[in-house]
């Protein structure tokens, strides 16, 4: 008995830790409220079992249209975003569509959690309730039959299943060529413009004492960190949850409070349902994205270290090698062992 009860402290003082870390980071969300301005309201046109999309964006005019028209079809009835400020007319275009809803954020996107204070603001105000994508803009979320069996449909199965979350694994696409040459026109769909992707290897790691999972692995490991693939990007979020007003995302939408939402997703291999964020980072404006990112130092914890990250990438290099796969449709991620199915193929079928 004397063994045990230090074990059982500690996950008390463990559990009490988060407790609190939860309540920190939501008042962080809530005082970032203050940092946003409303460009238009559309929300007071929310209903009850609406599907929302929450998202932060800057300069994103090239991968907008996709992502609005992506999420439409998949069954989002109100977007909920906030701009960072850009300049390349992004906040003017969103204006104009009758489902966004617009803020303008001018702070810094690092102090602000990589703008996770600004969206944990807005799910804390308009999620509740409400089943949830968080993404970003150059992130389209598919599932196993995501094509017949849209977002409705879904999350009545995950309701069904008493699931309150649904992982996926975010999987960069490239061209076969030097990152500033699409392979197809930019009105094509994201895979045809970036067919390829690395197929293995992921590996996944369970972190105490939050259980979230860092996932690593992929053609950014491969290509920019072969000496220091710990330095490497994680690759696992949980970009659909229904939200309560309680839950708070951590770090990005790579893990969240409580602990327990961070047991949804095991990443490659986890038998339960799950999906793919099919990633658009390389599309042909990667290479100034990087080159901007070297002057203003947004996307990182700690941005000298990546300095030869994104010079890398501002030199537009080729990620194509022998073993890269050419992207076919869901069912193939799914052979691949890269999104599982759960029982949602026995009621979608």
């Amino acid at each position: 008995m004397s063994k045990g009860r230090p074990s059982a402290m500690r996950r008390a003082w463990s559990a009490y830790r988060q407790r609190w870390k939860r309540r920190k980071l939501l008042w962080r969300c809530m005082k970032a409220s203050r940092a946003l301005s409303p460009l238009v309201d559309r929300t007071g046109a929310i209903r009850p079992g609406d599907i929302l999309c929450f998202a932060t964006v800057r300069n994103e005019m090239l991968r907008l249209p996709q992502f609005l028209d992506h999420y439409r079809k998949l069954g989002v009835t109100a977007f909920l975003i906030v701009d960072n400020a850009s300049t390349d007319g992004t906040d003017r275009f969103l204006r104009d569509r009758a489902d966004v809803s617009l803020w303008r954020a001018a702070g810094g996107y690092r102090a602000s959690r990589f703008g996770m204070d600004w969206l944990g603001a807005l799910l804390l105000r308009h999620g509740h309730g409400h089943w949830c994508l968080t993404v970003d803009a150059d992130e389209l979320l598919i599932y196993p039959h995501w094509d017949s069996r849209p977002l409705p449909d879904l999350v009545a199965h995950l309701d069904a299943a008493r699931r309150p979350a649904m992982g996926a694994m975010m999987l960069d696409l490239y061209p076969q060529g030097p990152l500033d040459r699409a392979e197809a026109p930019a009105d094509a769909p994201l895979t045809e413009q970036l067919p390829w992707f690395d197929a293995a290897p992921y590996r996944c790691e369970l972190v105490h004492p939050k259980r979230n999972r860092i996932l690593r692995g992929g053609v950014r490991e491969r290509v920019f960190f072969p000496d220091d693939p710990r330095r490497g990007p994680t690759l696992n979020k949980l970009p659909l949850v229904r939200w309560d007003r309680r839950y708070v995302y951590v770090n990005s939408t790579h893990s969240l409070l409580p602990p327990r939402l961070n047991d949804e997703y095991d990443g490659p291999g986890d038998p339960r349902l799950s999906g793919i964020l099919l990633h658009g980072k390389f599309l042909p404006d990667s290479a100034a994205r990087a080159a901007e990112e070297l002057r203003r130092a947004q996307h990182f914890i700690d941005p000298p270290a990546y300095r030869d990250y994104h010079a890398s990438v501002a030199r537009a290099p080729v990620l194509w090698h022998e073993g890269s796969v050419r992207y076919r449709d869901w069912g193939q991620l799914q052979e691949l062992g890269l999104m599982g199915r759960g029982d949602w193929f026995t009621t979608a079928s």
